[in-house]
């Protein structure tokens, strides 16, 4: 119970240099390809998913914006697996690190943003200044509309962030309390179990969903510049 409860948020080390580098790295072990004529069940349950995914994720795009879906399922697949992953004890989640999370929003929210200057100028500058806006509000309109476009990274970031941080501190909380509860009630250490089990369940389903809900900003980021 002394245990620093944001321990296992510390990036993980191995004789005195960081290993995150691996631990990024290692879920692209769980998605092997095959060139077999016929792929076995885990492998055909595997692309249908992606399949199904992809399908949904770029019916909105035309084929400019639809050029993109490798990357985007890509992106689903590492946030969904390291979020997985980092639900098994003693693991490292590295999508509990903002910094790490900053660096994928911001390259994919600056690649949209340019990609849509670049193919949409006047319609992008528009954004920035809604039709018929009072003369007197011009110069207000345009700071918010700026503000508001250079947070949409944070806000990819962050929400990514305290969701999964959240969600492990209540399991860490939550399994403490059923320690210390063990030895002075089993019947109430038998309730937060149960509580603890169902908790675990609902991270299983936010895990999934936080990296679908970060995908899909993106897309409509560049749905919207495309």
């Amino acid at each position: 119970m002394n245990e620093n409860l944001f321990a296992s948020f510390i990036t993980p080390t191995m004789m005195g240099l960081p290993i995150v580098i691996l631990i990024i790295v290692f879920p692209t072990v769980l998605f092997p390809s095959t060139n077999r004529l016929i792929n076995n069940r885990l492998i055909a349950i595997q692309q249908w998913l992606i399949h199904m995914t992809s399908k949904q994720m770029m019916a909105i795009h035309n084929p400019k914006g639809q050029t993109w879906a490798l990357m985007l399922m890509s992106l689903i697949l590492f946030i969904g697996s390291t979020n997985l992953l980092g639900l098994l004890p003693h693991s490292f989640t590295p999508t509990t690190q903002l910094s790490m999370n900053l660096g994928m929003a911001i390259p994919l929210w600056a690649g949209t943003v340019v990609l849509g200057f670049r193919h949409k100028t006047k319609a992008s500058l528009a954004h920035f200044l809604p039709q018929g806006t009072p003369l007197p509000l011009i110069p207000m309109l345009v700071i918010i509309e700026t503000i508001s476009l250079f947070i949409q990274p944070m806000a990819l970031a962050v929400r990514l962030t305290a969701n999964i941080t959240a969600g492990h501190l209540l399991i860490h909380l939550i399994g403490g309390a059923t320690l210390a509860l063990l030895s002075i009630s089993t019947a109430t250490a038998l309730i937060t179990f149960i509580i603890l089990i169902l908790l675990t369940i609902l991270e299983f389903a936010v895990a999934l969903i936080q990296a679908y809900v970060f995908t899909l900003l993106v897309s409509l980021y560049l749905h919207d510049n495309t």
